[in-house]
């Protein structure tokens, strides 16, 4: 019994709990605690309802609430400022900014949850009146009044309270009421509530002052009375099967309560047409806040539905006034071309006009509460949200109005949900195009939903911006293009309803009342005859309500019978009777219309009958026609005067008391004010019925005269199956076909009077002024035929010049697309490259003095560092056993080589037998964009004083290419000429290999002379030196400076060639590790290295090599005096042996006066092909046993003299041992032996040696010579290339091939190799421990790769997140972990703070260069960290509907996108993530 007791002392200090709060400060963490005790109470249903009945818990609850709101009531300015009576909450008021109120309700909601409590709530009077009591403290709070001058100079953000207040105060628990009313036995409590409501409701009228006009420009959307009153007679409908006029009040009431409802309809017109825009954009806040998806059942659904109750009893002309006079269009319903609207500005007809069409189609067309079932409902709202835009599961649950009450069976996630959805939604799986948007899994419609679902109504009703509807009608006209169903622009389909439940078959009325006839004929004539403020929006709803009409017919039908004595009877009005079917056919000639003395019609002599179009005119000017023939003439009544009427006598009808008779009359407001034009009367000759108004428009739409032909003259069947699927797609002319043959369907008289109609020749419809939008489309046709036919010219034009010009340059291979597409160069032999300025638009060459230069993106990067030599990637580590060592990369290993040679070796020698560049190297990329230097430099001066930049920094040099946007830091100069030598194609020269050995190495001794004379400074030369600068400047210090004296000039010179490198092996890389793709470069016309090569090729020949050094003297000549070396006292020089092949060739290549001619290329390749096969022979003699080797060395010796010895590799290799064995060179332990040394696998091992050589030079000779790589298989690809490259004399074919075939001795071959080993054998002498560690390994990299990643996000969550840094021994408050290379940082951790560096920018820098990859560990997000800047990638971690979840808030498993992983890596290796990735920002070093 503790619990009892402790309750009913808990619920006894409940007073106190509220004083406590009401003062607390922090009243968070006070409610918070409060919310914890009693939601254990509270829940139990026993211990609720004890202490309901023993401790008076409910009244305590209600009278606390109430005194709590009663603190902060202020006077209502609703209606009657001076004298109203009613006070309202205060949203300004702490108390409901903060939801002090919240612990309170929650218990009040919880309590009523139970049964038991309920039951006794809803029985009990006393408590009902004192809650209804408390509901209309929220009744017209939060006031907003429309600013008609000023801008409002402080907008108030009190809406998010006031919404928040009727949500939570008033709308929860009422849900938590209706859960309780759902079967029969519960009615008494629907009529108690229901009751106590109305009487509240009629308290409020009256404290308001309210008559029957609502105040102007004032609105509040906060009407919780009338939602409370009308959800309880939906669910009295719905569930308990009451009868709705036993619990309705009389027709007065009626008639107060749909004033307000429609008044926020109206407003909310008013404010997307932007008549409140001076009251700032929260009022925008709150009509969006008032439809959103988390309101709207409490809201926006219980208002219409009200309104459909009142429209439902209400007399149906009365209400359809009331809603044009809301909207204030009245005086825009006249026939007359010209009007004056006394409250509404004429820019804001036509879309109030539109506003008001489009409610009475939502009022007629929605069944939310009027019959559909709840699983109807869950089906149609799911539609509408998917129609708008694909949805993500998660957004679709919180996008759906689930109903907000717990027990309701709605519940998100339920099976009804789920089933639903797969019944109308298609998954589309997470797409990946690399470069494009990560999506994430989507729902997107069904094909039949669209064809047979799609409901505009719907979706109007559910747009938050209504930009949605739009998106809604694009992709039905797509999907209809798509499936062929309609190739042009749709009007949204018109969709069969839910039959309405009986009780609200009243609503039908509306459809056919005189008052909606005469607007709709008004306003078909208006669209005929082009008057302005109308748009096709207003002729689609128009069509739309004539279409409900049609569909809905009223009770009684007797259509064919009254028509005998009906022309009889329409002495004063337009339509005989009310029904709309008949109405379509009666003619109206004449109407009389108040025009301005200005207007057109104003000429006309009135003939002898007339009538008038009252739309505009006072009652005084009736008239009764007195001829009874068939003159059909019309006499109109006003809209305005004729409500009055209505109202008053409904007012004196219900009323006998004198006092209440005289009414203050408001209705003089609408006279027009003197200052308008004299309005004088003129007679409009009409002749026309609503039925040629339809069939004259399809004319207007069609654009043709007799468009329209009835259907059914040559097809019967139409009449019997109207439901053909050609009429439920497509245009305005579709709706009015649709409409003319559900109207010959539904009478013989209408079907006659089409046919008569269309067999007059239809006289010229009114001289046609094309509306300016229909002109629009018209020209936009025309236009697109036009451009469609010169570009058809044009193309055959360039296809024929094409082809002239490809017979002149047939001989002329063209490495970039441009040239080959330069019409402008086909007259003369492609001479000179021409560039295109894409700020200055000019073309030309580029010039010494006004050079060219390609947009570059300048990047360091470790990417080729990572290569590791095995193929099984490595792991994240998630356990503290795994561990990553960084010993095995590519990297490592070349940085152990060069410290180990300079231990040994001369500096200067030891800085030219490798290449650096492997970390922190740069690569150059191009958007392929060229422009002149100088207009890049004024482009940079303009982009300096543009503040608005963000993302990049100007004074970094970093700009966006000004054509495609790429980002970019650098302008690389493009050499004059056309760098191209290309007239010497065939590989071989008749020179001998000996002249031209000789030739190089003149051409590499006359350093000086340079094309472009350096001596003279040249723009060119200039812009070449800073661009190298910025090439310098691009990477760190330490990636730069490997040689002992700091500075040397050895340095650069290193580091120059190792830029062209850098960019070949990446190049590399991205063809996938090999060539065996062929084609051109990647990227094409993209690839800048040509230029690149200029640009170091000039900068290197300043470095001289002196001639005693010149390592092409060592490849191609013996040297006479071999001891010379070993006396001097330094260091030696490295030996030929261990110079790593492809550095020497860029070396000599970059060395050469530009441009190169092919031959000497080719010789350079060979004679280094010579060093790179002994270096081969030479690691495979250390690599096998003792016995193999001698057996080598004897069975080559027997063939050393036959006459092909010096290209066989079995004599090559047999003297390579012999050589070597005179050093100490085999002596030290086995190394690890090949496998089986038999002749195939030797030859496998040497061709694998050669090959990266091999790749690198082919791409080299691709780009300074053109020409495209051949593609080939993957075994053949030495072949291939090397015969590509002039290695290979004849081609033979592959059986009998061995790789020594392609050596080109320049000398006796066994002299060079003794040579080479020599030097070898005299380093063994004095470190015999070195000697096989240096010799040059196969070298086998596997391409560069990220982490693996585990499936399942959890392991790696569980891991680190508890995880200690390993610097500062905390548990990061942010961790998170480099995807490279494994290491755990702390993002944004001060305790890691290096220099004012984070440690996640110092590890992207150690790690990457400047670029770092990190996954957060607590937000699943991966994180791009690139030189200053950084972006959000995304997550590479989606649940089971293909989502992410950014800061795992939704606690969903996550699972491993292995496609989206492939993208990051992808963009990691090809360096795209700064032209890929859109959202950068600086991060300050803060990371």
């Amino acid at each position: 019994m503790g619990d009892i007791a402790f309750t009913k002392t808990f619920v006894q200090h409940y007073a106190f709990i509220m004083k406590t709060l009401k003062k607390s400060h922090e009243s968070d963490t006070m409610s918070n605690r409060i919310v914890h005790i009693s939601v254990q109470l509270f829940s139990n249903e026993e211990l609720a309802r004890q202490v309901t009945e023993e401790c008076q818990l409910l009244d305590i609850m209600v009278t606390v609430l109430l005194y709590m709101m009663e603190s902060c009531l202020i006077k209502s300015e609703l209606q009657d400022e001076e004298n109203s009576l009613h006070v309202v909450v205060n949203c300004g008021e702490a108390l409901l900014k903060n939801n002090t109120y919240w612990p309170l309700v929650s218990d009040f909601i919880n309590i009523l949850s139970h049964q038991s409590v309920a039951k006794k709530f809803l029985e009990d009077h006393g408590l009902l009146v004192t809650w209804m009591n408390f509901v209309s403290f929220f009744q017209g709070m939060n006031l907003n009044k429309r600013e008609l001058n000023e801008h409002v100079e402080f907008e108030s953000q009190t809406y998010y309270a006031a919404f928040a207040a009727e949500l939570e105060a008033c709308a929860q628990p009422m849900w938590g009421l209706l859960s309780h009313c759902k079967v029969r036995e519960t009615q008494e409590y629907t009529r108690n509530v229901v009751r106590y409501c109305l009487e509240a409701l009629q308290d409020w009228f009256d404290a308001i002052n309210f008559v029957d006009e609502p105040a102007p420009n004032q609105v509040t959307f906060h009407l919780p009375l009338h939602r409370y009153f009308a959800m309880f007679l939906s669910k009295a409908v719905k569930c308990q099967e009451l009868d709705l006029d036993t619990i309705l009040p009389d027709q007065e009431m009626l008639m107060k309560l749909m004033i307000h409802p429609l008044q926020i309809q109206a407003s909310l017109s008013e404010i997307h047409s932007n008549m409140w825009v001076r009251n700032g954009l929260q009022i925008k806040g709150q009509a969006m806040t008032y439809v959103q998806s988390h309101f709207c059942n409490s809201m926006i659904d219980p208002d219409i539905y009200l309104l459909q109750v009142c429209a439902s009893r209400l007399d149906p002309d009365y209400f359809i006034s009331s809603v044009f006079e809301r909207f204030k269009v009245v005086d825009l319903l006249t026939m007359a071309s010209q009007h004056q609207n006394t409250v509404l500005d004429s820019e804001h007809e036509r879309s109030m006009l539109e506003g008001a069409l489009t409610f009475l189609v939502l009022l007629l067309s929605l069944r939310l509460h009027l019959g559909m079932t709840d699983d109807e409902i869950l089906r149609a709202e799911m539609v509408a949200q998917l129609c708008m835009n694909d949805r993500t599961h998660s957004s679709l649950l919180d996008l759906i109005p689930e109903n907000p009450n717990p027990k309701s069976g709605i519940i998100p996630g339920s099976l009804s949900f789920e089933s639903v959805l797969s019944a109308v939604a298609d998954f589309k799986a997470p797409v990946f195009e690399p470069g494009g948007s990560m999506q994430q899994g989507m729902y997107t419609p069904k094909a039949e939903v669209w064809d047979k679902e799609f409901d505009p109504v719907m979706v109007i009703l559910r747009t938050v911006y209504r930009r949605d509807v739009q998106s809604a009608m694009d992709r039905y006209t797509a999907f209809l293009k798509q499936s062929g169903k309609f190739p042009g622009n749709p009007w949204p389909p018109y969709k069969k309803r839910t039959p309405l439940h009986p009780s609200y078959r009243g609503l039908i009325k509306l459809l056919h009342c005189k008052t909606l006839h005469i607007v709709l004929f008004t306003l078909l004539y208006k669209i005929l005859m082009d008057h302005q403020n109308l748009s096709e929006h207003v002729l689609c709803m128009v069509l739309y309500l004539i279409e409900l009409g049609l569909e809905n017919s009223p009770e009684q039908e007797s259509d064919e019978e009254e028509s005998v004595g009906g022309q009889e009877r329409c002495h004063d009005s337009w339509f005989p009777g009310s029904n709309l079917i008949s109405n379509m056919r009666h003619f109206i000639n004449y109407v009389r219309v108040r025009v301005p003395e200005t207007a057109p019609e104003v000429k006309r002599e009135p003939p002898a009958s007339t009538s008038s179009d009252g739309l505009a005119s006072s009652q005084s000017s009736r008239r009764k026609s007195l001829q009874r023939e068939n003159s059909g003439t019309a006499q109109v009544f006003s809209l305005v005067a004729e409500r009055r009427k209505k109202f008053q006598e409904i007012i004196n009808r219900n009323t006998s008391e004198a006092n209440q008779v005289v009414r203050p009359k408001t209705s003089m407001k609408w006279s027009a004010p003197g200052a308008t034009p004299q309005l004088t009367t003129a007679i409009l000759e009409v002749k026309e019925s609503i039925l040629s108004l339809l069939i004259k428009l399809h004319h207007k739409l069609s654009g043709k005269q007799n468009s329209y032909y009835p259907p059914w003259l040559d097809d019967v069947d139409v009449l019997i199956h109207p439901e053909i699927p050609r009429y439920s797609h497509g245009d305005g002319m579709t709706a009015v076909e649709r409409i003319l043959l559900k109207a010959a369907v539904q009478s013989r008289l209408n079907k006659r009077i089409i046919e008569e109609i269309c067999r007059k020749v239809t006289p010229p419809v009114p001289p046609k002024k094309i509306s300016s939008a229909e002109k629009k489309t018209l020209d936009k046709e025309e236009r697109r035929q036009k451009a469609r036919e010169r570009q058809q010219k044009l193309l055959a034009e360039f296809a024929s010049r094409q082809k002239s010009f490809m017979e002149t340059a047939m001989d002329v291979e063209s490495p970039d697309a441009d040239v080959a597409m330069e019409v402008a160069t086909s007259e003369q032999h492609v001479s000179e490259a021409i560039y295109d300025c894409v700020i200055c638009g000019q073309s030309g060459p580029s010039t010494e003095d006004r050079p060219t230069g390609l947009v570059v993106l300048l990047q360091a990067s470790s990417v080729l560092g990572q290569c590791r030599n095995s193929t099984e990637p490595k792991r994240l580590p998630t356990t503290e056993e795994e561990q990553i060592y960084p010993w095995d990369t590519c990297a490592a290993l070349h940085d152990v080589r060069l410290t180990t040679l300079q231990r040994y070796f001369k500096d200067s020698s030891c800085l030219q037998a490798v290449s650096i560049g492997w970390e922190g190297g740069v690569y150059v990329q191009t958007c392929g964009h060229t422009l002149h230097i100088d207009c890049h430099k004024s482009y940079m001066e303009s982009l300096r004083n543009d503040q608005v930049l963000q993302g990049f920094s100007v004074d970094k040099g970093e700009f966006t290419c000004p054509l495609c946007r790429q980002f970019a830091n650098s302008v690389l100069p493009c050499y004059p000429g056309n760098n191209m030598e290309r007239s010497v194609w065939q590989s071989h020269s008749n020179k001998c290999m000996q002249d031209l050995v000789q030739e190089v190495e003149d051409l590499q001794e006359q350093l000086g002379t340079f094309p472009v004379s350096i001596s003279s400074e040249t723009n060119l030369s200039k812009e070449m030196e800073s661009v190298m600068k910025d090439i310098k400047s691009t990477t760190q210090k330490k990636y730069t400076d490997y040689s002992k004296t700091p500075g040397s000039p050895d340095n650069d010179f290193l580091f120059m060639y190792s830029v062209a490198r850098t960019n070949l092996e990446l190049e590399l890389v991205h063809r996938g590790g090999n060539l065996c793709s062929g084609g051109a470069s990647t990227a094409g016309k993209r690839s800048c290295l040509n230029q690149l090569f200029h640009v170091l090729a000039m900068h290197m020949r300043l470095y001289s090599i002196d001639s005693a050094y010149n390592p092409w003297r060592k490849l191609t000549q013996p040297l006479q005096d071999k001891n010379s070396e070993l006396v001097s006292e330094e260091l030696p020089e490295v030996p030929v042996l261990y110079r790593d092949v492809s550095s020497l060739l860029l070396i000599q290549i970059l060395t050469m006066p530009q441009p190169l001619h092919r031959e000497h290329f080719t010789c350079i390749i060979k004679v280094l092909f010579t060093l790179l096969y002994t270096q081969a022979l030479a690691a495979l003699s250390v690599k096998c046993s003792t016995e193999d080797r001698m057996a080598w060395k004897e069975s080559g010796s027997l063939k050393k003299n036959t006459s092909s010895g010096e290209k066989s590799w079995e004599v090559l290799l047999s003297h390579v041992i012999s050589e070597l064995s005179k050093g100490k060179i085999y002596d030290e332990g086995e190394t690890e032996e090949l496998a089986v040394v038999n002749v195939d696998s030797v030859e496998c091992y040497l061709q694998q040696f050669c090959l990266p050589f091999l790749r690198i030079t082919s791409l080299l000779q691709h780009h300074l010579f053109g020409g495209d790589l051949p593609s080939c298989q993957e075994d053949e690809e030495f072949t291939i290339l090397a015969s590509c490259l002039g290695l290979l004399p004849s081609f033979q074919s592959a059986h009998q091939f061995t790789s020594a075939s392609c050596l080109d001795w320049p000398v006796p071959a066994f002299d060079m190799i003794s040579q080479w080993c020599s030097e070898l054998a005299s380093f063994a002498d004095r470190h015999p421990d070195q000697v096989k560690a240096l010799l040059i390994q196969e070298p086998k990299w596997d391409l560069p790769r990220l982490l693996q990643l585990p499936e399942n996000y959890n392991t790696i969550f569980q891991y680190y997140h508890r995880k200690t840094c390993s610097v500062c021994t905390k548990v990061p408050k942010d961790p998170a972990v480099c995807l490279v290379c494994g290491t755990f940082v702390c993002l944004k951790g001060l305790c890691c703070k290096q220099q004012s560096y984070c440690e996640c920018v110092l590890h992207s820098q150690n790690c990457g260069a400047g670029t770092g990859i990190f996954l957060l560990i607590n937000a699943s997000v991966i994180i791009i960290i690139r030189g200053h800047r950084f972006c959000l990638w995304g997550s590479v971690y989606l649940d089971a509907h293909g989502e992410e979840d950014r800061d795992l808030r939704r606690g969903k498993p996550l699972y491993i996108c292995k496609e989206r992983y492939k993208v990051l890596e992808q963009q990691w290796v090809s360096h795209t993530f700064d032209h890929i990735n859109k959202r950068w920002g600086p991060h300050y070093n803060g990371l």
